[in-house]
């Protein structure tokens, strides 16, 4: 398809992910205070979309516990700053082993859920944005795999569709592109569509430009999509989705760094995008500019 710069970029900030990242900065946030007040801080500095997972706070280890979603999204939607709030619904498919000769049992280790259970926070908080990650793939370590069945995605899907919470497709690779058109195309996920291209995850799509335009170019022309990468390749791919038509994502959930040897927050790094989107001429939109976009509702969670 013809490519056009977009001149009116929203920006998402991945504010902690579920990688083991927390003891590898003091930045990244665990407590359910934390995390929502560094996506406050995010917010303030340029995000219009939070993208949010939450921790142990003890631990620091990932966490499906819907009381720490509550919290995390009661804390933002109370305080002074507008923000689109976006939630994982990516737990509850790690399947792993313990080793190849132990294939016919799952490990102790592995959290596998329901698609009542994985999406339970998301009905309970109602947040304008959750996750659907489209497929199946290997992770970058020995015997782990993101499980996400063409089944389980459809299942997910409309229970995410029926609270009323606009779905955000994350495609690791082209396959998950193929496999989400499918689910537009039977009416699973509705219009507007909205997908994330997540490059530079092992063992998904590598973050080449050639591979990257693959996906673009996968995407069809109706949807709006965002782009990242991870390490130290976040900011090019800022200028490079921006440049190919698309949204932008950083944040500490995909990049620790903000130069070498310089730990980041989640605002710097939502800082150093605003700096790179300006300085191509484009305008970072509003949280509300975002809403009106892609037909979100900004509602209360279900009462207790």
């Amino acid at each position: 398809m013809p490519l056009q710069m977009n001149r009116d970029v929203f920006i998402t900030c991945a504010v902690t992910g579920s990688g083991g990242t927390q003891d590898r900065s003091p930045h990244v946030p665990r407590s359910p205070q934390q995390i929502a007040e560094s996506a406050i801080a995010a917010a303030k500095a340029g995000a219009a979309v939070v993208h949010c997972h939450v921790r142990d706070p003890e631990t620091g280890k990932p966490s499906r516990d819907p009381k720490l979603y509550r919290e995390v999204t009661e804390r933002i939607r109370d305080s002074d700053t507008d923000v689109v709030l976006n939630l994982t619904a990516g737990m509850g498919g790690d399947l792993l082993f313990d080793g190849t000769e132990k294939m016919g049992q799952m490990a102790a280790s592995s959290d596998m859920a329901g698609a009542e259970e994985r999406v339970a926070h998301v009905v309970e908080c109602r947040p304008e944005i959750c996750t659907l990650d489209c497929g199946t793939m290997n992770f970058n370590e020995a015997d782990y795999v993101m499980v996400n069945t063409p089944g389980m995605l459809r299942d997910m899907a409309r229970r995410m569709v029926a609270s009323g919470v606009r779905i955000e497709i994350e495609a690791f690779d082209t396959g998950h592109l193929w496999l989400a058109k499918e689910l537009a195309k039977e009416g699973i996920i509705p219009d507007p569509v909205l997908v994330q291209l997540c490059m530079g995850v092992p063992w998904g799509a590598p973050d080449d430009m050639n591979t990257f335009m693959a996906m673009v170019n996968n995407v069809p022309d109706s949807w709006h999509w965002s782009a990242f990468s991870i390490g130290r390749n976040q900011m090019a791919y800022v200028a490079a989705s921006v440049l190919a038509g698309g949204n932008v994502r950083v944040g500490l959930e995909d990049n620790l760094w903000l130069d070498k040897g310089v730990l980041a927050t989640n605002a710097q790094l939502v800082e150093r995008a605003v700096g790179i989107i300006t300085a191509m001429g484009a305008r970072v939109i509003t949280p509300a500019e975002v809403r009106t976009r892609l037909k979100l509702e900004k509602r209360a969670p279900v009462a207790r």
